[in-house]
Parts: structure tokens; C-alpha cells; sequence
């Protein structure tokens, strides 16, 4: 596997630059084995990111990237589909890249259904400028805009994009690597907006402020809160206070978005015998 998955890497770019411990690395490592996995044509495919620790991942991956703006990714992403509809997509985002200042774009992605898969990495805080709480950060966080601690709920964000309109719904941590790979894989066979959220890790910017220990001592937190689908089923709502659901949480079927559009150019040019 080592070897066959090297093809999907800038292996120039390497080492990385992500601090010690970071669980982006067990991310990007399961992206390439869901690539593997699935027999993924770089020529065919884009990654597409925004701007964060997460982001630096589309410089690892060899393949069509887009390094874009802050909370932008989507709509680059977006654009590109609409003009290439037989490509695959992946967009690359950090939490407060996605549900803060990408909020908007992410829930009318997932409205319309289009046929990208984005893979949500949530460390739960900003940590390439300077550990600023996210949308993300649970609530009772130390951050360094949250001195006493964050007092705002956190957004509970595949719930949050499966009430927007996205048919592919999931969460996967870095403790769960083998998991990761088997949610992203299906991610990007569905036909429609896949999301996937990662829980991974920051020990320097979070954990270190929350007295969480170090890298080891995260992995094993996410182990521990971490509940399976079919577990969380037999669970009692106190029973899951202050756990998170892991697995394919939601999968569904709608109209995809480039498909449609289609079939509207057909009509408005009479080439379509809808009324």
C-alpha cells in the first residue's frame, strides 16, 4: 500500500510542515488510501482548499489543486464543477473555514445538491493565527479570544448540512484512520454533496490551552467519546451528553445540482421535450 499510494503525492513537498502531533497527516493519509481504494484518476480529479493548517494538505496531493481564499473553497469548487461536471471534486476545509466565514457557502452547497465531497477538518480552534475560538470549539474552551472560556454552542455540523439539503452525511476521526478511509471512499461515490467531518487533533493550539495533554493523550479522547452508529441507537440521550456519533449518519437522494442545471440549458435552447 506504502508504495502504490506515493503516486498521489508530491513526495517533494515532504516532510510536511504541520506541528508534532497534529492529526492532519492521519487525514491526508486517508485520503490517499480512499483514493487508492477507489482507483481515483488524477487527471480527472481537483482538490480544492481554502486557507488554514487543513488546507496545506491540497499542496501534498498530486493531483489538480486550488489553494483559494479564506472560507472560498466551496465556491471555487462550485465554479469548477459547473464548468466540468464529469470531474470529481474534493474541497479541503478547516472548521473555522467552513462554518465561520464559509458558513454561507457550505449550507447553499448542500441546498443544491451539488456533486462535490467536501472533508471537514475539525481541530475545534483556529490554530495556524494564533488559537482563536471557531464555530466548532466546544463551549467552556479556553481560546485566545476566549481567555475565561468560550461560552457560545457549537455547531453540530453534519447535522447542520443534512438540514441544509446535502444526501451524504459523515463523521470520522483520526483514532478511526481505517474508518476515514471507508467513509471518504463512499463520500465520493455518492452522487450529490458529501460532507465528511474529521475529528482530529491540535495539541498545540487547543490541547495545550485545555489542559488535554499531548498527542497520544487526544487520540485516546476521541477514542473514548467516540460512539458508533449503531451503538449510539441503544443509547439514552443523557448516555450520549458530551459524546460525538461516528460512521455514516445520513444518506439520501435528491436532484444533483449540475445535472439539472442541464437539463434547464436543454429546455431554454428547445432541445428538451419538457413542457
Amino acid at each position: 500500500m506504502q508504495n502504490s499510494v506515493e503516486k498521489y503525492l508530491r513526495t517533494e513537498k515532504l516532510p510536511h510542515i504541520w506541528c508534532a502531533g497534529c492529526g492532519n497527516g492521519i487525514v491526508l493519509g486517508a485520503m490517499v488510501r480512499a483514493f487508492e481504494k477507489m482507483g481515483c484518476n488524477q487527471n480527472n480529479t481537483v482538490i480544492v482548499s481554502g486557507i488554514g493548517c487543513s488546507s496545506r494538505a491540497a499542496g501534498y496531493m498530486d493531483f489538480n489543486t486550488l489553494h483559494t481564499t479564506h472560507g472560498r473553497a466551496l465556491a471555487f469548487a462550485t465554479g469548477i464543477k459547473m464548468a466540468k461536471p464529469g470531474i470529481d471534486v474534493f474541497v479541503i476545509m478547516g472548521d473555522g473555514d467552513a462554518a465561520s466565514i464559509g458558513g454561507n457557502h457550505l449550507i447553499h452547497a448542500a441546498r443544491r445538491n451539488i456533486d462535490l465531497t467536501a472533508i471537514i477538518f475539525n481541530n475545534q480552534i483556529y490554530g495556524m493565527t494564533g488559537g482563536q475560538y471557531s464555530p466548532l470549539t466546544p463551549p467552556g474552551s479556553i481560546a485566545t479570544t476566549a481567555p475565561y472560556h468560550t461560552i457560545e454552542r457549537n455547531f453540530d455540523l453534519p447535522e447542520l448540512a443534512r438540514v441544509a439539503g446535502a444526501t451524504y452525511v459523515a463523521r470520522g476521526t483520526t483514532y478511526h484512520a481505517a474508518m476515514l478511509t471507508n467513509l471518504i471512499t463512499a463520500g465520493a461515490a455518492h452522487k450529490g454533496f458529501s460532507l465528511i467531518e474529521v475529528v482530529t487533533a491540535c495539541p498545540v493550539s487547543f490541547g495545550r490551552r485545555n489542559k488535554m495533554g499531548g498527542a497520544y493523550d487526544m487520540l485516546m479522547w476521541q477514542k473514548k467519546q467516540a460512539v458508533s452508529v449503531e451503538k449510539a441507537k441503544s443509547m439514552t440521550p443523557e448516555e450520549l451528553q458530551g459524546k460525538f456519533v461516528i460512521g455514516e449518519l445520513y444518506k439520501g437522494a435528491a436532484p444533483e445540482y449540475t445535472e439539472v442545471y442541464d437539463r434547464l440549458i436543454e429546455k431554454a435552447q428547445g432541445k428538451s421535450e419538457e413542457e
